[in-house]
């Protein structure tokens, strides 16, 4: 057995399971959030969407967040936390367009509600499942 495999083999599982659990989450925020949508016409474009969506989502978060959370400190605790609704629905805003550039067909038709309600959904959901599936 090839020493480190299995650590690998773990931050795979869980890379998986994240990017699964947002992509169901989108797919859920396109069914319950009006001004999501997802127009596809089948099933393979539809999860190929979802997918894709949750990639971009997820790059967007992890390259952009760490810095407007450095640079905008002071009004995270000057609003004790609350402007974080305002990134997140920003950040969900981005991502939709920039699937929208990519030519995938997935829409948030604009920042409040759409982007706040689906930013904040998306990421109680995959909370959620992270919990439930995420057990070793």
């Amino acid at each position: 057995m090839v020493r480190g495999t299995i650590p690998a083999m773990g931050f795979l599982k869980g890379l998986l399971i994240r990017l699964a659990s947002t992509a169901l989450a989108f797919w859920l925020a396109t069914l319950l959030i009006p001004g999501i949508s997802l127009d596809s016409n089948s099933a393979v474009e539809t999860v190929t969407t979802l997918l894709l969506v949750a990639v971009i989502f997820g790059v967007v978060n992890a390259v952009l967040q760490p810095i407007i959370k450095t640079v905008g400190c002071g009004f995270y605790l000057l609003t004790l936390g609350l402007i974080a609704l305002v990134v997140n629905g920003l950040l969900f805003l981005l991502t939709s367009w920039i699937a929208d550039q990519a030519g995938l067909p997935f829409t948030v038709d604009g920042f409040w509600p759409a982007a706040v309600l689906g930013a904040l959904f998306v990421s109680i959901v995959t909370w959620i499942l992270g919990a439930v599936l995420d057990r070793d």
